[in-house]
């Protein structure tokens, strides 16, 4: 896309699927490389990732030459293929449909980066329906509680 100029920063967000703790702290930081490797493939830059055992923080700068519904669907269905191929969990792990997507400016860059290393601490204080909540309401996403993620109770 030549003469194309852009700055767009994207957080997404996504969950296993029922919620379930099944992302293991052996293998999440591999999971984290292959997706950032899928990311890259794609000709996106990956800024950060993190999350806990139930859900994933990934904050990207992308350009306009992807849609990111294609580019989350591909990040989905690989790293699940991943996941599955090397029975890293017992019985087949999915992810949940569906994802959250918030942008910032470049000025909010640091924050966000630092909000998304510190999962695991942050976790400790809030749940993850506390925390995806809190987003749709901060960016004023109108939503339909029924197609809202698939929560177990907290």
């Amino acid at each position: 896309m030549a003469n194309t100029y852009s700055q767009i920063y994207i957080q997404i967000v996504f969950a296993v699927s029922g919620r379930e703790n099944l992302i293991a702290k052996e293998w999440k930081a591999e999971l984290y490389k292959y997706i950032t490797g899928i990311v890259t493939n794609h000709g996106q830059k990956l800024l950060a990732i993190n999350g806990v055992a139930d859900h994933v923080h990934i904050l990207l700068n992308i350009k306009p030459n992807i849609a990111l519904s294609d580019l989350v669907r591909d990040i989905k269905a690989n790293s699940s293929r991943w996941i599955n191929e090397r029975k890293l969990v017992r019985g087949k792990f999915q992810w949940q449909e569906g994802f959250g997507a918030f942008s910032y400016s470049i000025s909010q860059l640091d924050d966000v980066i630092d909000y998304i290393r510190r999962q695991e601490s942050h976790h400790e204080e809030r749940t993850f329906k506390q925390e995806y909540l809190a987003y749709l309401d901060r960016f004023r996403v109108d939503f339909d509680d029924r197609f809202v993620f698939d929560w177990i109770d907290e």
